[in-house]
């Protein structure tokens, strides 16, 4: 559990970043080791960035949705995706 709370609330892309993180550790902060971990955070931050955008935009409230609804957007937003082959 995140000594925070609040941290899976306020950072839907929490996994993502443990995972950097636990990558660095294990990998003596070879950054070049863990580019992939750093990519896939970094898309979870653009992504929910954009949510939250939109949200605003809207004037929906919270901005950022409640962590019980985060995982049927992430779905809703991949059903529109093109697939990559």
């Amino acid at each position: 559990m995140p000594r925070n709370q609040n941290a899976e609330r306020d950072n839907p892309c929490l996994k993502e970043q443990e995972l950097s993180f636990k990558c660095l550790n294990k990998n003596n902060f070879d950054h070049e080791k863990c580019e992939v971990y750093f990519a896939n955070y970094n898309n979870c931050k653009e992504f929910w960035n954009k949510v939250r955008s939109e949200r605003r935009a809207k004037g929906i409230v919270p901005y950022l949705p409640p962590v019980e609804e985060r995982e049927a957007i992430k779905a809703n937003y991949m059903k529109g995706k093109p697939s990559q082959s």
